[in-house]
């Protein structure tokens, strides 16, 4: 060997330290930085001396000839990533749907004293009262108030729902619009990474920046991702361009393309006429709301909203309340009404026209003709609302003043078992049967939210434990480098003292 291959082996074990020295500064500057993977210096040794050869020198074996830092690598867990992901995928859904819960619990406000039940119990009161004394003004202007009182519910519930509903689709847009902007900065953070890759480097900053991304974009929709490797002369521990895909629920089928090599494809959520998602197009393909089988907060939007598939022209939770309220305006003032229609009232009785008129109508006294959007448009009749003597509190059999016949009967709509749906059963009861529905949905949607909470943050400190930057353990890698850095210096010194000795020291013999 040279004798100047100690001051080589010597530099060479300088500089591995230095380069371990400055990774392990890089690490405790960003020991606060989110995302941050902790990198070290991969070590290897170099080439021996002598390589096998013919003319190789004949000496006992193999002299090291030291160390290099062959790469600088992040520690990080593909397994984990995936199992994070997977967790935020379902905090997102879950979590988006029981804020909307929340929120329809808080107008629809049951039980309380100034709910729809409460409501129509008051109403029921007054048609008892009335009842007691058919010929009292007063009890049948109490009537007609809480009729109103009872029309003006139903207003409040569906106007309220309407507007909530309204907010969570400018959220649907505005998450749409997150995803699409995550789904640029993957791509451009590709391109960066199949710029430095193919020179042998290993980007590990750029890697962090794009795993983040691909942490926030996985708790809006379900994706599945892998990895395409760039070209030129990459390093073996280089991890390549990230191609997305729109995963297609527990199956975890890939539906769609996100994001490939250069290549963006935007997500936007279609609507149909009647303002519900009737699916989703993705660059284009279109994906419909049979297909769209992805978690995530964007579906658990959706899915609160409204939405239609092949089988239901009207799905959602805000889209069902809404239609259940229409439905039990119009059934009750249809009953109510027919009833109403069945009795005869003061005017009739004084020889005013028959049959007696409606009690309830649509918006503005209108006819009662369509159940769609009826609840925000319900109210009392002009007949009712212009003159008390309208309400048919007796029958058509005993046209007498003190006849209560027909207010009983009215009383008894409320209580009395008829078909609502498939179901058989008092209006009060079904509309308490809705109301349980949607507590036991917002109960299971709080609790499975809480359950992908625990899970979430479990596997984030499990991957945070293999990650993080742990500042004891990089004090101790500094004094273990200095160490290693100062006994190569050391090295040198000596190997400079040997030079000397044989520059200035050798062949003076005998002088």
């Amino acid at each position: 060997m040279s004798t100047f291959a100690g001051l080589e082996t010597a530099k060479r074990a300088m500089n591995t330290s230095q380069s371990a020295l400055y990774t392990t500064s890089h690490n405790i500057a960003n020991a606060n930085t989110p995302g941050y993977s902790r990198q070290k210096v991969n070590m290897s040794t170099t080439t021996p001396f002598p390589t096998a050869g013919f003319n190789a020198p004949k000496i006992p074996g193999q002299i090291g000839t030291g160390v290099e830092a062959d790469a600088i690598i992040r520690i990080r867990d593909s397994f984990l990533d995936d199992q994070y992901r997977g967790e935020t995928n379902k905090l997102g859904y879950y979590q988006s749907q029981a804020t909307a819960l929340e929120k329809m619990e808080e107008i629809m406000n049951e039980p309380s004293d100034s709910g729809l039940a409460a409501t129509m119990d008051m109403f029921w009161k007054s048609l008892q009262d009335l009842a007691a004394d058919p010929t009292n003004d007063g009890a049948k202007s109490v009537v007609r108030q809480r009729g109103i009182a009872v029309a003006e519910t139903f207003n409040y519930l569906s106007t309220s729902i309407k507007n909530v509903q309204k907010d969570l689709q400018n959220e649907i847009s505005v998450t749409e619009k997150q995803v699409n902007s995550l789904l640029n900065q993957i791509n451009n953070l590709n391109q960066q990474i199949s710029d430095v890759e193919p020179h042998g480097y290993v980007p590990n900053d750029l890697y962090d920046r794009r795993d983040n991304l691909l942490d926030e974009l996985s708790g809006l929709v379900d994706i599945s991702v892998s990895y395409q490797q760039n070209g030129g002369q990459p390093h073996p521990s280089a991890v390549g361009t990230a191609v997305v895909y729109l995963s297609n629920g527990e199956n975890s089928t890939r539906s769609a393309m996100l994001v490939g090599k250069n290549t963006v494809n935007e997500i936007k959520v279609n609507f149909n006429t009647n303002d519900l998602v009737s699916g989703v197009t993705v660059g284009n393909q279109t994906i419909s709301m049979d297909e769209f089988k992805s978690n995530g907060k964007l579906r658990g939007l959706v899915e609160s909203y409204g939405f239609e598939t092949s089988s239901n022209p009207v799905n959602g939770t805000y889209a069902n309340m809404l239609a259940e309220l229409d439905y039990m305006a119009f059934t009750f003032a249809n009953e109510f009404n027919a009833v109403h229609a069945t009795g005869a009232s003061s005017a009739m009785i004084n020889g005013g026209p028959a049959p007696a008129p409606n009690f309830f109508a649509s918006e503005n006294g209108g006819a009662i003709s369509n159940q769609k959007d009826f609840a925000s448009k319900i109210g009392i009749s002009t007949e009712i609302y212009q003159n008390l003597d309208n309400i048919a509190t007796a029958s058509l059999s005993d046209l007498s003043a003190g006849n209560a016949e027909n207010v009983t009967k009215l009383a008894n709509v409320i209580t009395t078992v008829q078909a609502f749906g498939p179901y058989n059963t008092t209006f009060k009861n079904y509309y308490e049967s809705i109301i349980g529905d949607m507590a036991v949905q917002a109960q299971e949607a709080n609790r499975l939210t809480s359950n992908s909470t625990t899970l979430k943050d479990a596997v984030e400190n499990r991957r945070m434990s293999t990650s993080q930057v742990s500042l004891d353990e990089e004090m101790t890698n500094m004094v273990q480098f200095q160490h290693a850095y100062n006994a190569a210096a050391r090295m040198i010194s000596l190997t400079d003292e040997l030079l000397d000795t044989i520059i200035n020291g050798m062949g003076r013999a005998g002088r």
